[in-house]
């Protein structure tokens, strides 16, 4: 069966747009031309000092402008361009999420079944929650978890066992009742995905999706041949941040990629040649609604309703919705880690995405403008994301 899938995803390659369309069309449906997106995103890349950047856009589900901005590396000066590889942070989260749901459209995982039953043995039985997982199991809503929590950000888990006092799981409502963000939810369910397959998430990605879509700058660890043109990280004053080449898959957070592979992904999700429109259809079915202020807060928690309320903010499996603008419904998801972010969102009425990369803690400032100009963009809620000067740090 993993070979058939396999197969049939071989022939899904997106070639090189042999002549770019001279004009991206906005979701209001006016135009801008493709050298005055270019020069709009210098300008702003430059002001906002962001080192190094790529960008795509996609109309009607199809790559038509994508763009590399500054540098990739310094001391030698090395150019950013569009084969360079980028770290994406979370946005690994919802390709991981990608990945499973094709189990589920082949009745290899079940969703719904709580995680505590999917295991042969107790949680805190296994040697890498031996310690962290010693009081989860004993909670009487572990046996309620499923993976759409995990998934959803419902389970209840605190970002990371890390920033418990006790550095120990804990289920800090009833699971599925709220939204928190959760890093330690999607590598507990990696982990139940391996025991089950028996084989690394890198690798079952890697044959399933990355190498059947020719994304040849895209791993869940680091590959030999992303060298020498990856990225490096630069602080908000142009600073190098030392980088780690991630050696085993972690589906929170350690995702090499590009943002035209990027594209090749989306690319081929709208044309149904990664999942069946009805399990694509699942995967963006909001599971929680969220009003909470920031990404870092509680859903309930000092509601962001004026910003949130309004494009019906939610939650589905792996994906953040917004699900009613004037523009049709969207799906999206962000990436940040020191020296390095990552968005994507994309409309469904018209198929049109925008990718952004940037390898610089100040790149994110630039998203908004970059979005609202280019893709016409207004409805990312830009305070919850983080995307203002005066928002907290993102998880």
């Amino acid at each position: 069966m993993k070979l058939q899938v396999s197969l049939a995803l071989l022939a899904i390659t997106i070639p090189a747009i042999a002549q770019k369309p001279a004009a991206i069309t906005r979701l209001d449906g006016t135009t801008i031309t493709t050298a005055d997106a270019e020069a709009f995103a210098r300008k702003t890349l430059a002001e906002a000092h962001v080192t190094g950047a790529q960008l795509a856009v996609l109309n009607h589900g199809k790559l038509v402008w994508s763009f590399a901005y500054g540098l990739a590396g310094k001391n030698p000066d090395r150019p950013m361009d569009r084969e360079t590889t980028l770290p994406s942070a979370s946005l690994t989260k919802s390709l991981f999420a990608t990945y499973v749901m094709t189990l589920v459209e082949r009745g290899q995982f079940n969703l719904d079944k709580p995680i505590a039953q999917q295991l042969p043995q107790p949680l805190d039985t296994y040697a890498p929650y031996r310690d962290t997982a010693s009081l989860l199991v004993h909670d009487p809503n572990w046996p309620l978890v499923t993976p759409r929590m995990l998934l959803a950000h419902t389970s209840g888990l605190s970002s990371g066992a890390y920033s418990e006092p006790d550095r120990k799981f804990h289920l800090h409502f009833k699971s599925g009742t709220q939204w928190l963000y959760s890093n330690d939810a999607v590598v507990l369910l990696q982990f139940v995905i391996e025991q089950q397959l028996r084989r690394p998430l890198a690798d079952l990605i890697q044959e399933t999706i990355f190498t059947p879509l020719n994304m040849t700058r895209t791993g869940f660890i680091y590959h030999a041949d992303f060298s020498p043109d990856i990225s490096a990280r630069f602080d908000a004053h142009d600073g190098d941040i030392p980088d780690t080449h991630p050696s085993i898959a972690r589906a929170s957070g350690s995702m090499n990629t590009s943002a035209d592979d990027l594209a090749r992904f989306l690319t081929a999700l709208y044309a149904n040649r990664i999942l069946k429109p009805a399990t694509r259809k699942a995967m963006f079915t909001s599971v929680i609604p969220i009003d909470s202020e920031h990404e870092s807060t509680f859903s309930g928690h000092h509601p962001n309703d004026a910003e949130v309320k309004p494009i019906g903010f939610a939650y589905g499996v792996g994906w953040g919705l917004i699900t009613h603008t004037r523009f049709g419904p969207a799906f999206f998801k962000e990436g940040h880690i020191g020296g390095a972010n990552a968005y994507v969102i994309c409309f469904d009425r018209s198929q049109s995405c925008m990718i952004l990369m940037t390898n610089s803690d100040n790149g994110e400032l630039t998203y908004r403008p970059l979005l609202e100009k280019i893709l016409g963009d207004t409805v990312t809620p830009w305070i919850w994301e983080g995307y203002t000067a005066t928002a907290p740090p993102q998880p």
